[in-house]
C-alpha cells in the first residue's frame, strides 16, 4: 500500500503468525500472561508496547493465541485501557515535538509542511475515534491542550 503523504510505496514489514495455536515450546500459561499484561498496564505501558515486551522478553509470539482476544480488547474488559488510543497519542507527541522545533527554527519549511500532514492525520483519527466512541464526543484536537496532555 502506498504511503499517505510521500509518494513512495513503502517497505514490506514482518508477518504475524498465521495460526492461532499455542506453540508447543511455550513456557507461560494463560493466567501468567494475563497477570503480566495487568502489571504492565498498571505501570502505564501502552498495548502495543505490552505486545513487544511479551514478544521480546517473555517469548510470547502472539498474545491472542493465549487470550482468545487482542491485548486491547483484554485491557478494555479489565478497565485498564488508557483514555486515548495509542496511535493518536503518538501522533500528538510527534506534533508537539514538531511545534517545539518550529518555535526555534521558523524558516524550516519542510517541517512546516510535515506538521500540517501530521495534524491532518490527527484530525482524521479523532473523527474516526469519535464515531467509534473511543474519544469523548465533544473533544477536538488543539495543539496547546495536546501539549498539556502529553506532558
Amino acid at each position: 500500500m502506498a504511503r499517505l503523504h510521500s509518494g513512495k510505496k513503502g517497505k514490506s514489514g514482518s508477518r504475524r503468525p498465521k495460526n492461532l495455536v499455542k506453540p508447543e515450546w511455550a513456557v507461560y500459561g494463560e493466567e501468567e500472561i494475563k497477570d503480566l499484561i495487568r502489571k504492565l498496564a498498571k505501570e502505564g505501558v501502552s498495548a502495543t508496547k505490552i505486545g513487544l515486551v511479551l514478544r521480546d522478553e517473555y517469548g510470547v509470539p502472539l498474545a491472542k493465541t493465549y487470550l482468545g482476544k487482542t491485548i486491547g480488547q483484554f485491557l478494555d474488559e479489565e478497565k485498564l485501557s488508557p483514555k486515548f488510543p495509542d496511535d493518536l497519542l503518538s501522533l500528538m507527541k510527534k506534533a508537539v515535538v514538531m511545534r517545539d522545533h518550529m518555535r526555534e527554527n521558523k524558516s524550516d519549511l519542510h517541517n512546516k509542511v510535515k506538521l500540517s500532514h501530521v495534524e491532518s492525520k490527527i484530525h482524521r483519527l479523532v473523527k474516526y475515534y469519535r464515531e467509534k466512541g473511543k474519544v469523548p464526543a465533544g473533544w477536538a484536537y488543539d495543539p496547546e491542550t495536546a501539549a498539556l496532555l502529553i506532558k
